[in-house]
């Protein structure tokens, strides 16, 4: 986590990166989280792979684009993001005079820890005719040096919107980025970084898993391998796998992606079966350890004391809030 972007406020956040608060247990936090939400104008926006409560307290549930839409427009006091940092960061750019707090402060990614800022840097300084098209899980310090940034969303749409004969670096994640040449048959340079979640995946075991569920269709975030992209019967961002379930007549879905999301398309299609794909190990590696760090009481904490707050350098919150604003606005362009 960049230390110079943010800022722990060092009276109650204690080094664990969450404010460790002794709760009353009969307390009914639910409730509570309502109250906090009305006396405090707070709104909670939640990512799809935060854990089945925080999704059923959460105003607004959505995938990264969806969630910096929903920052860019809010009219609450205070931003309570759960997720990661770097979606906090990129509320706390397009929002900088909103407070925005997190449940917890370490909640980090590892797609966004392979993309050292300088590092990144001298990668690009050794290419300087490139433009710079990096995935929105990534620092506020390679938000900063970007051009344009994109989601799963909306990647395809960024990179066909810069002309042709225009060289592309594409950040930090390197399975999106090949899924991106082969779906929009340009040619880009690839950083070398990854999603320890959505690399953990087994083509073996999923082919085994078809053999037990012959009915079954494979979905897939474009975050996967290869090997596992060319079992999938649809590659979508986590929404568009969400959507797809809900459009398709199977009845029976293998998930390659975090298994977060199974909450949301379970409620959403009671009557349909969702099976979280395979790891290619017996540990629970299909879950993302940074997200899950969030909890439904850091969450109660983190509203009723407004801490652990995101604080950033004014020079980065005005260098990374271009390259995201011109991503907002080609999306609305292209009615994403």
């Amino acid at each position: 986590m960049d230390d110079i972007n943010i800022a722990i406020a060092k009276s109650q956040v204690t080094e664990k990166g969450f404010l460790d608060v002794e709760i009353d247990p009969t307390l009914d936090l639910f409730h509570e989280i309502e109250r906090l939400k009305k006396e405090k104008n707070a709104i909670i926006l939640a990512h799809y792979y935060q854990e089945p409560d925080i999704q059923d307290v959460a105003d607004y549930i959505g995938d990264s684009l969806g969630l910096a839409q929903q920052a860019e427009k809010t009219k609450a006091d205070v931003i309570v993001f759960a997720g990661v940092h770097f979606m906090a960061e990129t509320a706390k750019i397009l929002n900088p005079n909103k407070k925005v707090v997190i449940p917890d402060l370490k909640a980090g990614c590892s797609l966004s820890d392979s993309a050292p800022a300088p590092l990144f840097k001298a990668f690009k300084d050794k290419n300087p005719n490139h433009i710079v098209i990096s995935y929105i899980n990534c620092s506020a310090a390679i938000k900063a040096l970007s051009d344009i940034i994109c989601t799963s969303s909306n990647a395809a749409y960024i990179v066909e919107s810069v002309p042709k004969d225009q060289p592309i670096i594409f950040a930090p994640d390197k399975n999106l980025g090949s899924y991106l040449i082969k779906k929009t048959g340009r040619e880009m340079l690839l950083w070398n970084g990854s999603c320890m979640v959505h690399e953990i995946f087994s083509r073996e075991k999923i082919t085994k898993l078809k053999v037990r569920h012959p009915k079954a269709k494979v979905i897939a975030h474009p975050e996967c391998e290869q090997p596992v992209l060319d079992l999938a019967d649809f590659i979508g961002s986590t929404t568009g796998l969400l959507k797809f379930t809900l459009q398709d007549n199977a009845t029976e879905y293998i998930v390659a992606t975090e298994t977060g999301i199974l909450h949301q398309m379970q409620k959403s299609a009671p009557h349909k079966t969702f099976i979280a794909a395979p790891p290619n190990n017996s540990c629970a590696c299909n879950d993302c350890p940074h997200m899950k760090l969030n909890t439904l009481e850091k969450l109660y904490l983190a509203m009723e004391y407004e801490e652990p707050e995101i604080i950033m350098d004014e020079d980065v919150i005005n260098a990374a809030r271009k390259p995201i604003e011109r991503m907002l606005q080609i999306s609305k362009k292209a009615g994403l």
